[in-house]
């Protein structure tokens, strides 16, 4: 049933990093529901939004009554409960920490936030874009030269924020279960996606990393690290950082005879980096894998989304379910309660009765409850 089989969590639903946060929970084993608008007669036809997965959508109005005071008994029997507005609005509905704790004092409370609860930009709003520009992990990605490039949405809104919650939450159950005290946890994206920044912080404090873009080891500086075009104008990874990687990578390029300039001179950088560029476009992406693909060297090709889900490595390892529509599977992986994808996501608000009955929500209940606008 998973490793988290028993923790009880209520979703107050919003967008991006808490749901996934949420669907992390879930797929490990964890009994999520999703609260949200919703229609409590709709078809469990499935939804696209993958974040939404592993958990029954529960059609509840917070504005009100009836569907607040349902929420606060929920919270009576719940572990955790998450929400993603900003500071104030849970607060404002009546269902803040305070009004929660007075029902269930162990539970702990997970707030996500782009800038945190307190502040003076705790109030704006923003996107994965801005919490990272704040944070100082924006600045540093792209080449020199050169603006700098968002990397999607996968720093701020996942890594710095659905993880760092994740691991808040279950930190604080740990305790809870120890002490019998809930407490508030304050996940915010600026805050990790800085914690996430930790080594940069450290290279810099060594003089090892300059704070330009594209002069670096690791940020397309280095000849040893970086994206090459191939014939076909497709691409290969290139990832040799280590000497013996290093020079394996010579070797398949066929430069293992000639004299080059040593691997850390950075002078020469710029140089390396033209050679092997055009070494890189005299084949096709496919015969740079075929050469490099018994060979530790650290060169991999660039695969699209689709394409990742069809490579022979994830196709081996189960990394993606590819039955109805692609999809990750739960990670990480444990070897005696594995994670399992619980169900697909559905329309909101169509796990209303299943999902309430298993939280000990009779039918007969959920009638009243529907009679008083609780379900919108």
């Amino acid at each position: 049933m998973g490793p988290l089989e028993g923790l009880k969590v209520l979703e107050l639903a919003g967008i991006g990093p808490s749901p996934y946060a949420c669907m992390l929970l879930a797929d490990l084993g964890a009994d999520v529901l999703r609260l949200e608008r919703g229609d409590v007669d709709a078809a469990p036809t499935t939804s696209w939004d993958l974040l939404n997965r592993s958990r029954h959508s529960v059609a509840v109005n917070l504005k009100n009554r009836a569907g607040r005071e349902l929420v606060l008994e929920l919270s009576e029997q719940a572990d955790v409960l998450i929400e993603g507005f900003r500071p104030g609005v849970t607060e404002r509905l009546g269902l803040g920490p305070d009004d929660v704790r007075t029902r269930n004092p162990k539970l702990v409370y997970g707030r996500m936030t782009g800038y945190g609860q307190q502040g003076p930009l705790s109030l704006n709003a923003g996107h994965d874009i801005n919490y990272i520009a704040v944070s100082g992990a924006l600045w540093p990605l792209g080449r020199a030269g050169e603006k700098p490039v968002a990397p999607m949405n996968l720093v701020g809104d996942f890594g710095g924020g659905a993880l760092f919650l994740a691991f808040g939450v279950l930190a604080g159950v740990l305790l809870a279960r120890e002490s019998g005290e809930g407490q508030v946890v304050d996940a915010a994206m600026v805050d990790g996606t800085a914690s996430m920044m930790a080594m940069t912080h450290s290279l810099l404090n060594a003089g090892f990393w300059r704070e330009e873009r594209g002069v670096n080891i690791l940020d397309s500086g280095a000849p040893f690290y970086e994206v090459y075009e191939t014939s076909d104008q497709r691409f290969v990874a290139v990832g040799a950082v280590e000497g013996k990687f290093y020079g394996a990578l010579l070797e398949g390029l066929g430069l293992a005879d000639e004299e080059l300039p040593a691997q850390l001179d950075r002078s020469q950088w710029p140089h390396l980096k033209q050679r092997f560029a055009a070494i890189f476009l005299t084949k096709t992406r496919d015969d740079w894998t075929a050469i490099f693909r018994d060979v530790d060297a650290c060169v991999t090709p660039v695969l699209s989304p689709r394409e990742a889900a069809l490579h022979p490595y994830n196709v081996d390892r189960g990394v993606f379910e590819t039955d109805e529509v692609i999809q990750p599977q739960p990670a990480p992986r444990f070897s005696k309660t594995p994670g399992a994808i619980r169900q697909p996501p559905r329309a909101p608000g169509s796990g209303t009765r299943e999902g309430l009955l298993g939280w000990g929500v009779t039918l007969e209940r959920q009638v009243s409850l529907r009679d008083a606008g609780a379900f919108g």
